[in-house]
């Protein structure tokens, strides 16, 4: 079995005691970006992994989506972030760059921009991970969408005047919580195996949320943010899949579905298998 994680701290809580030794698991771990990781799992070459979750609503014929188990936030999420040089109001006809890692939060900047701010950007997309958040300067623009470790550090250097936390405009907006990633195994891998997999995940995340402040510790040093705003981010993720969390996926569909973002039909694959 082959297994995606994302690079990012955020599946430290899910991934630390697989990486620790604390929970085993016999597959093959592939690290990237949530998007080089929905392009794999689409593409057959992973078993099981994390996906964003715009991704798997349309490939929800060819996924199973796991019990249990999503990234996602009731408020604040702190590391999906629109950072600013004017106010969100200002933002019409004005160049927002993108970042080309996660498709669920453009969709969701996207969404906020025409149905609750009410305007129309100019989008562009760039690369905004940690090495290249200098290189974003010499770019221009007025805006840029940042997520991941890069929006934590972006947020501490307070290079830009205004920074809107997407899952906290999220929360304004409907009352809901945002999912932004779930974990989810291809319909053609084998289901013991898949048990097994899902199993060491949930055995694993039990393991990580017991010890964040070690989680914490060690995201500080590969990270360079400081080990308080890394236990303070960990304690503003949640990574159940309840029904309130499926409530609110459900919403994001159906509003990218009246967008025509994915098939309309794809509404009745949200279910847990």
């Amino acid at each position: 079995m082959r297994v995606g994680r994302i690079g990012y701290i955020n599946c430290y809580p899910v991934y630390g005691a697989l990486d620790s030794g604390a929970v085993t698991m016999a597959a093959e771990l592939v690290t990237g970006t949530p998007a080089e990781l929905n392009d794999l799992l689409v593409a057959e070459k992973l078993d099981v992994s994390v996906v964003s979750a715009i991704e798997y609503v349309r490939h929800a014929r060819d996924l199973v989506l796991l019990s249990d188990l999503a990234i996602s936030c009731d408020g604040p999420v702190q590391s999906v972030a629109l950072f600013s040089r004017v106010p969100v109001s200002e933002l019409d006809g004005a160049t927002v760059l993108l970042t080309a890692s996660s498709r669920t939060s453009v969709a969701l900047l996207e969404l906020l921009c025409r149905d609750v701010w009410r305007v129309r950007p100019v989008f562009a997309q760039a690369r905004a991970e940690a090495s290249d958040l200098a290189a974003l300067a010499g770019l221009p623009h007025e805006a840029v969408l940042v997520i991941g470790d890069p929006a934590l550090l972006l947020a501490a250097r307070a290079t830009y005047a205004h920074r809107v936390d997407l899952g906290e405009a999220w929360k304004q907006w409907t009352g809901l919580p945002f999912v932004f990633a779930v974990w989810a195994a291809r319909r053609t891998a084998s289901a013991s195996e898949t048990r097994a997999v899902h199993a060491a995940l949930l055995a694993s995340r039990a393991w990580g949320l017991a010890h964040l402040d070690l989680l914490a510790e060690r995201a500080a040093r590969t990270t360079g943010v400081p080990r308080a705003a890394c236990r303070s981010y960990f304690a503003g993720l949640d990574y159940a899949l309840t029904p309130k969390h499926l409530a609110g996926l459900t919403d994001f569909c159906r509003r990218l579905a009246a967008q025509g973002l994915v098939p309309a039909a794809s509404l009745q694959f949200l279910h847990v298998a």
